[in-house]
């Protein structure tokens, strides 16, 4: 079980989650402290490791619209934190898929800022609210990829199993 940390509204764009400015700065290490940079006590809160690991950002429809961006997803998984949204962008998802980034998509999902929510195979399950929401299932071999932390440590695990 995990706690919702913010709950954003639809479209938010690459741009808001890592604002193009800091395009420089390209290393999974160093991109986090840029995470909504300009949401400035969101931020100062994640740089201050407030939230405890595996914490849920819940988003409206269209989570990671705009640009291409990788960082976007490389500055969430940075600290640690999951994202749950109405929809995804189709980039988005599969930047969030290859670098290992927790997404989940749930259409009806219903939560606020504070709720507590557990992921299940199918279901996110509102323990605040007692309400459960279907979620979208990833095809497999997308979700093991991500379940992996992405696509470079699914496809080394892959290649270190055929030499066994």
């Amino acid at each position: 079980m995990s706690k919702v940390i913010i709950k954003l509204g639809n479209d938010i764009s690459t741009d808001d989650i890592y604002p193009g400015r800091f395009m420089a700065t390209v290393l999974p290490t160093e991109t986090p402290q840029f995470a909504f940079f300009d949401r400035t006590e969101f931020n100062a809160q994640l740089k201050a490791r407030a939230f405890a690991s595996g914490s849920i950002i819940v988003g409206g429809e269209n989570f990671g619209c705009g640009s291409s961006r990788e960082q976007a997803c490389s500055t969430l998984k940075g600290h640690d934190v999951a994202v749950v949204a109405k929809s995804i962008s189709r980039i988005f998802l599969q930047n969030s898929i290859n670098l290992g980034l927790q997404v989940v998509i749930c259409p009806g999902l219903e939560a606020g800022e504070g709720d507590d929510l557990e992921i299940t195979a199918d279901q996110v399950l509102n323990k605040t609210t007692g309400k459960a929401y279907e979620q979208v299932k990833l095809p497999a071999a997308r979700k093991g990829i991500m379940d992996a932390g992405g696509l470079i440590p699914y496809t080394r695990a892959r290649l270190l199993a055929k030499q066994s």
